[in-house]
């Protein structure tokens, strides 16, 4: 298994900044302006944009958390139970302009799980995708409003996103699974 760094720390960083900023541009501020990651680097992500997003505006954005799992199509037919972690949006999003935000974007069955989940919360103004990596190989229509960067994957590629909160680094890698091929 062959693993390269494609984004170190700095980068990861100088995308974050980017992204609040491409957020705040597009949205003309932070006014009704919501962010949702979905768990569990989304999460962290979502936390990070709002801290930027607060610096810039000097205004509190709403961050809320989103579990997909009991919304996700591939756990039809399997017999171990998935881990279920909480939804936490503890404000309305209805009328609110909602930010998704999730650390990779592929098949997009995920964002399709986390559009039908935020749906059963309440009805946004808007929704739109933020994700750091896009990799491409969509199954279903969807694609990313913000990207932190495009990184083109083979199918025997995976992509993995690390970050401080979770595995003590914020950095991008990419994972041959079957280099030999």
């Amino acid at each position: 298994m062959k693993k390269t760094k494609v984004i170190d720390e700095t980068a990861f960083k100088r995308m974050v900044t980017r992204l609040a900023h491409e957020v705040l541009e597009r949205n003309k501020g932070a006014e009704n302006l919501a962010l949702v990651g979905i768990r569990t680097r989304g999460e962290h992500l979502a936390n990070r944009l709002a801290g930027v997003i607060g610096q810039i505006e000097k205004k509190q954005v709403s961050v809320g958390y989103l579990d997909i799992t009991l919304y996700r199509d591939d756990l039809r037919g399997r017999l171990d139970q998935p881990e279920l972690k909480s939804t936490e949006i503890l404000f309305d999003i209805a009328g609110k302009i909602v930010v998704l935000v999730d650390d990779v974007l592929f098949t997009g069955r995920t964002v399709r799980s986390a559009l039908n989940a935020l749906m059963d919360i309440g009805r946004p103004a808007s929704i739109e995708l933020l994700v750091l990596v896009d990799r491409g190989h969509r199954e279903l229509p969807i694609k990313a409003d913000f990207v932190g960067k495009n990184v083109p994957t083979s199918l025997k590629q995976e992509i993995k996103v690390t970050m401080t909160e979770v595995d003590g680094e914020d950095a991008v890698y990419t994972i041959d699974t079957n280099p030999e091929t």
